[in-house]
């Protein structure tokens, strides 16, 4: 078989592992694995009958070329926001300009399914969040074999309760906001931090939760900047220290208010995120005169090398994804569901992006996380 495998979507910490140990399983049992980089935009910018253009979309995977991959964060195949359904007109490959929509974007899985064929690819893995999935579904709903392997910090890629890169997402978080305790009891100042998370303040939730923070504020509900303010200086005077801490989700509105977005969109409908925490920060400063410290974590969340958890799930997964590739199955998500791997059906991620259970993870009237009874819940509370 020839196998190939991609990278799409945000890189997040476990990516080269779980490469490499897909390479490593398939390559020992006499099969062939086909590297395509960046993403799905190595298919829809591979021209397959120009040697050239294969070399720079595609790169033959062996246990050489992988030796030391996992060494570094980040993804060795690279990855983009690419959509081959759902091409924008500037976004076309030249070659393929002749067959672009008149208008909108273009849909150019007919031209990738000829990749994948030329390519003589027998199955295909793909590792990506909710977004990079859904191609995937459309891949599978094409006939194309596919195996799916979730990643994403938000982990709300629904039909697993565990994405690759959240544990170290998490950890990142919690060390980072120790730190600022520092400059925050320093200053006497009300600290508030912005975490990546769309739909989803898991990141956000859980982050507050391990460090011991004041308050955090989470995708699923609008916040009001007064009773917020009215907390954190209620926090501020109860510590002997004299601040008080706040997680605030990238993806987090007040009410009445609207996210954060700025650009254009990318070829999934959705524009940048962030800023929400400066804006927080700002409002804040007016309502208490408080001095405000508002430090936006951002990419380091998901950058150098995965922790201990994310690199055993990414080594497990990536196992699971070529012995269900190599035996044949198609449309399936490796995944872990109540403490064991499993996989299931890739139709799962169609229901979108898993969100926090609110009611029972969440105080939504003081803005902080409310974990009771753990007993019977996932790992991670999801």
């Amino acid at each position: 078989m020839r196998i190939g495998i991609l990278t799409g979507g945000g890189d997040v910490p476990g990516l080269n592992p779980c490469i490499k140990a897909v390479v490593n399983r398939v390559v020992d049992d006499g099969h062939e694995v086909v590297g395509i980089r960046r993403g799905w935009s190595g298919l829809l910018d591979c021209q397959p009958d120009d040697e050239q253009s294969v070399a720079v979309c595609t790169r033959a995977l062996n246990p050489a070329v992988v030796r030391t991959i996992d060494r570094s964060g980040g993804t060795a195949l690279h990855t983009s926001r690419t959509n081959p359904g759902r091409v924008k007109a500037g976004d076309v490959p030249e070659f393929l300009r002749g067959r672009a929509a008149a208008e909108g974007p273009s849909d150019f899985t007919p031209h990738v399914l000829d990749v994948l064929a030329k390519l003589g690819i027998d199955a295909l893995i793909p590792i990506g969040g909710d977004d990079t999935l859904s191609y995937a579904l459309r891949m599978h709903e094409e006939g194309v074999p596919v195996v799916a392997i979730p990643k994403t910090m938000d982990n709300d890629v629904h039909g697993t309760d565990y994405c690759i890169g959240f544990s170290t997402a998490v950890t990142r978080s919690v060390s980072f906001i120790h730190s600022l305790r520092t400059s925050a009891g320093s200053h006497e100042r009300l600290a508030v931090v912005e975490l990546f998370g769309r739909y989803s303040g898991e990141t956000s939730l859980i982050s507050a939760y391990l460090a011991g923070v004041d308050r955090a504020i989470i995708s699923e509900i609008p916040f009001s900047i007064d009773r917020l303010a009215e907390l954190l200086m209620s926090d501020k005077r109860a510590n002997p220290s004299g601040y008080a801490m706040v997680t605030i989700s990238e993806g987090a509105t007040l009410d009445g208010g609207e996210l954060q977005l700025s650009g254009e969109e990318d070829a999934y409908g959705h524009r940048k995120l962030g800023g929400i925490g400066a804006l927080t920060g700002d409002l804040l400063k007016a309502r208490t005169g408080e001095g405000i410290i508002a430090q936006q974590v951002g990419y380091l969340m998901r950058s150098g090398n995965p922790d201990s958890l994310d690199l055993m799930v990414a080594t497990n997964y990536a196992v699971m994804a070529a012995d269900l590739a190599v035996s044949g199955s198609r449309g399936r998500m490796v995944a872990l569901r109540n403490g064991s791997y499993t996989n299931v059906p890739i139709s799962a991620t169609r229901q979108g992006a898993r969100r926090v259970d609110v009611d029972a993870l969440y105080d939504a009237e003081n803005y902080r996380p409310k974990v009771r009874d753990v007993g019977g819940k996932p790992m991670f509370l999801y």
